[in-house]
């Protein structure tokens, strides 16, 4: 049995190591733009003869006109994203509480018309919504991105609440009511507390989203004071001698945030995920 155990072990090791060196490869080239001079940058050395940080300098102090209004663009990925994050958990929240405890008529329907949607691809719903935007006046504002967003993430965050909802002791429920419970006090004092490794997880799994989303963003806005991150990076490739080493440097201070959120909600992030997968 331990023979068995140790020959499984390396297999999964032959496997692994090969998918982590090429998971890896971009991330250190990425690393390595980032710290090599410029007439180095694209040398093709596994290590710059010179290393440098000051590339992240000059991002720091916007001393490129590309980097102009760094600051502000990293704040507006961040006021987006967030505002995603916290609109998306509060609809799938509450809808899934509405169909999974609730049994709203027709909950169930709705939930499956909004998961239909994700059988036409984002870009295609792009133009559509950039009609839309148009129509209500939202064009050039982050509002049109916040929506757009927290429409394309809201169907999946549900059905994953609903089917973690679905797993919960309905005797909770009962004792609640029995108690003179309201449906408001059941959702806050039972529902969300329960629902807690789920609901960090589609929260994160929204932010994320609209952290790295471009299309859209390069649809819906279009000011350099009002642009995400993601797509003031796309301004890099615009010239025919691009400042590769400061587009790297950008990417890769933009790339911490997320993976820091990431890895701080890991735990959560495949609980609550695959919370009601499997029927007991």
């Amino acid at each position: 049995m331990k023979t068995k155990t140790l020959i499984d072990e390396g297999r999964l090791l032959l496997i692994g190591i090969p998918v982590f060196i090429w998971t890896m490869f971009p991330i250190y080239h990425l690393f390595l733009f980032a710290i090599s001079e410029r007439d180095s940058a694209t040398s093709g050395r596994l290590w710059p003869q010179n290393p440098t940080l000051q590339n992240f300098a000059t991002v720091f102090k916007q001393e490129h006109f590309y980097l102009n209004h760094f600051w502000v663009q990293l704040g507006n990925s961040f006021f987006i994203a967030l505002t995603v994050g916290a609109l998306t958990l509060f609809i799938s929240t509450s809808a899934a509480f509405a169909i999974s405890r609730l049994k709203v008529r027709g909950g169930r329907t709705v939930m499956n018309l909004a998961l239909f949607t994700y059988f036409i691809p984002a870009a295609f719903l792009a133009v559509p919504m950039y009609k839309t935007m148009s129509t209500y006046g939202l064009l050039n504002s982050q509002w049109a991105l916040i929506l757009a967003m927290v429409t394309i993430a809201s169907p999946y965050c549900i059905w994953v609440l609903k089917q973690a909802s679905d797993k919960l002791p309905w005797e909770l429920d009962e004792a609640a009511r029995m108690d003179g419970a309201t449906p408001l006090q059941l959702f806050r004092l039972v529902y969300l507390p329960l629902m807690v490794p789920s609901l960090v997880a589609v929260g994160t799994y929204s932010l994320l989203l609209a952290w790295n989303e471009y299309l859209y963003a390069f649809l819906l806005l279009s000011r350099d004071d009002s642009v995400t991150l993601a797509v003031a990076l796309g301004n890099f490739l615009a010239a025919d001698d691009s400042p590769w080493e400061l587009l790297m440097a950008t990417g890769l201070i933009y790339a911490l945030p997320p993976a820091a959120i990431y890895y701080a909600f890991k735990r959560y992030m495949v609980s609550g995920l695959t919370a009601g997968a499997v029927k007991s």
